[in-house]
């Protein structure tokens, strides 16, 4: 049965309903209103018999529990979805799209709104050896939009906005039998004209060593007009950085599973608005998949924008936040700390018996935790052998880490051990190998891709060597994306332009005091990064650009769950006393951070606590000498220690220092300083 009721006689119940929708915001069931004129310009409304229609475009704020963030959602007329979000009422992000589409369906427009949940809190709190902070809580306000497509499938968009920025994700609530595949996500992050953006270019699939790319290892650009396209079809890497008058906003991703790709952000931003860019189809491991894939219920990854201050993005632990919380694993032998390493200074080379042993004795004498064997151990030394090392090792109190090639058909490295992890049998062999041999973890190197497939093969590795009490490091990789909390025994990846490239070419040597100073803000802001600092003498055949002092305070700004340590033995014996000692009580892991002064790519001062020892680290991003003011009053005036650079042949000084609210520092170009406070 169906009702027409003149528009005339009746506008005014139509208006009272319309405003009865706005003020109830959710509505429980579908209503669908008709308009159409006869031979005589009558208008009239259709209403359903199964209930009143909604045409109205759907507005909803959801605000951080401290009210300083507030998410509007969008549903227009048009069905298509949409937020913005504000901080202390200025515009971070403008109007920016919502929506996916599916091989069977289209969740990008024409969408049917159908109930939205009432704000609900949400807490978490947990512990994470491998971040800047041990002990985390998360806060934050929840909101639920459920909508249908025009086809009636539904999709759910979720919205959690904390102090510290907020996170959105899909969810596709029906069940399947089938395999539902994702062919684009229409999310957008829209900024505007005026903003300023520092983002990495994404680097193009099988290209750089080996066709090893993409390993996430460029330089970031600083401070570009938003809009500016990225140099390849490639785009850009996460996290992403973005200043908008007296807001940041950092972008990244959070709880990617093995039912998704990694993504990145689009080459092309029109007017500032950036979209998400899937894998390059090439990026798989043999035989997989490239795009999104997945049965019914599905849950895509978190889209994560920190918004506030520069102190608030460095301070900020949302990446981790909103990851899976971590899988039941044995974790008595989750140590983080510090690692020799010959390879980065001394090369292939390196990697024989004797250099080994020496770096054994090297990190024993430097009250460090580890030493890594690089590439081709199994070819020089050999198992036998470095059971041996294993052995001399566990006298020292020092364990091993071994390198390991990724392997597959996506890499031509020759590099070896090689065709060890991939599939479940023969790493069940290997890691039960290794777990008998008492060695500690491994540097996994080489994987170059993003796809579903390929990410779902890093997530077997951790969850493999869990099992035999296994740390990992991914080199020549993506970017953790939160796994630290969800694999704990992933230590660090590296997905850095890091040391080793310094030692390559000059060019990277002169780029590296400003790339230095921008990666605390960007790359290293939630995941732990294997940079392998600290080259405090020399580094052969390259006139480095950074002071000592510089190179020193990378050891404490630069976050890594094993910080493995490019300084050699050799190195190491200039270095004067109360700096190797420095060295020898640089704590593994950190309790809490603050972040005391910088901008990205000029400079970072950056304090962290381990127990109750304080260490402020700054770096100096530019080629000119800087005198500072430092506001450390938090520390209520305790006296401390500063090192800094001296300026002669014996390359350090140390004097006693105040943390006072206005601490004065000289940092000379390109240098650095640490402060310890106890």
């Amino acid at each position: 049965m169906k009702i027409i009721v003149n528009l005339t006689r009746f506008s005014s119940l139509v208006v009272e309903w319309r405003e009865f929708k706005m003020e109830t915001k959710s509505l429980t069931s579908q209503f669908y209103i008709h308009t159409y004129t006869m031979k005589k310009p009558s208008l009239f409304i259709l209403l359903s018999a199964f209930g009143l229609s909604t045409f109205a475009q759907k507005n909803f704020t959801l605000q951080s529990p401290d009210k300083g963030i507030s998410v509007q959602f969008m549903l227009s007329k048009n069905g298509n979805a949409s937020y913005s979000v504000k901080r202390n009422s200025a515009v971070v992000l403008e109007s920016s799209k919502l929506g996916l589409i599916r091989e069977d369906g289209d969740f990008s427009k024409q969408l049917s709104f159908v109930s939205a949940s009432a704000v609900s809190p949400v807490s978490d709190s947990y512990e994470l050896l491998t971040a800047k902070r041990r002990f985390n809580t998360y806060k934050a306000n929840k909101q639920i939009f459920h909508l249908k497509s025009a086809s009636g499938q539904p999709l759910d968009v979720i919205f959690q906005v904390s102090n510290d920025g907020l996170a959105f994700r899909y969810y596709f609530p029906d069940k399947s039998s089938g395999v539902k595949k994702l062919s684009q996500e229409l999310s957008s992050f829209n900024f505007p004209a005026t903003a300023k953006a520092w983002m990495q270019p994404m680097s193009v699939a099988k290209t750089g060593f080996e066709s090893t790319n993409p390993s996430y290892e460029e330089y970031y650009k600083k401070g570009i007009d938003v809009g500016t396209a990225a140099p390849t079809t490639a785009g850009w890497v996460y996290p992403a950085l973005f200043n908008a008058g007296n807001n940041w906003a950092l972008i990244t991703e959070s709880s990617l599973d093995r039912n998704y790709c990694a993504t990145r952000l689009a080459q092309n931003s029109p007017e500032g608005e950036y979209s998400i860019g899937f894998a390059d189809p090439r990026e798989v491991f043999t035989g997989g998949v490239a795009n999104p894939e997945s049965q019914l219920p599905w849950y895509t990854p978190w889209r994560v924008i920190a918004v506030g201050s520069l102190k608030t993005i460095v301070e900020s632990t949302l990446g981790t936040d909103l990851a899976k919380p971590a899988i039941k694993i044995d974790k008595s032998f989750l140590k983080p700390g510090i690692a020799s390493w010959s390879w980065v200074l001394l090369k292939d080379d390196s990697t024989v018996y004797k250099v080994q042993k020496r770096f054994i004795d090297y990190a024993a004498d430097m009250k460090w935790k580890y030493c890594l064997i690089d590439a081709d151990w199994d070819r020089k030394i050999g198992y036998d052998k470095i059971q041996e090392l294993a052995d001399y090792g566990k006298t020292k109190d020092v364990g091993l880490i071994l390198w390991y090639n990724s392997a597959g058909a996506w890499n031509g490295v020759q590099y070896t051990p090689k065709n060890k992890l991939l599939t479940a049998q023969s790493r069940a062999e290997e890691f039960s190998r290794l777990q008998k041999m008492g060695i500690k973890g491994m540097k996994i190197d080489f994987f170059g891709g993003d796809g579903q497939s390929m990410i779902a093969y890093y997530l077997d590795i951790l969850q493999d060597a869990a099992k035999y009490n296994l740390s990992v490091n991914f080199h020549g990789a993506t970017l953790p994306r939160g796994w630290q909390r969800t694999y704990p025994n992933l230590m660090t990846m590296e997905s850095i332009k890091g040391m080793e490239f310094i030692t390559f070419d000059q060019n990277n040597a002169n780029e590296e005091p400003a790339h230095g100073a921008t990666i605390p803000f960007t790359r290293n802001a939630f995941d732990p990064m294997d940079f392998t600092p600290m080259a405090l003498y020399k580094i052969p055949n390259i006139n480095r650009k950074t002071t000592s002092a510089y190179e020193l305070a990378t050891s404490v700004i630069y976050l890594s769950g094993i910080q493995h340590m490019a300084e050699t033995p050799e190195g190491m014996s200039h270095i004067p006393g109360f700096v190797k000692k420095f060295l020898q009580e640089l704590p593994g892991n950190w309790d809490d951070v603050k972040f005391i002064d910088g901008y990205p790519g000029k400079l970072a001062v950056i304090a962290r606590k381990s127990g109750n020892k304080w260490i402020v680290a700054g770096i100096n991003g530019e080629n000119q000498e800087k005198e500072l003011s430092l506001n450390l009053s938090f520390l209520k005036a305790l006296k401390g220690n500063l090192i800094t650079d001296s300026g002669n042949e014996s390359l350090f000084t140390q004097s006693s220092i105040d943390a006072t609210g206005a601490t004065k520092v000289s940092v000379k170009p390109n240098g650095g300083f640490v402060m310890v406070f106890k």
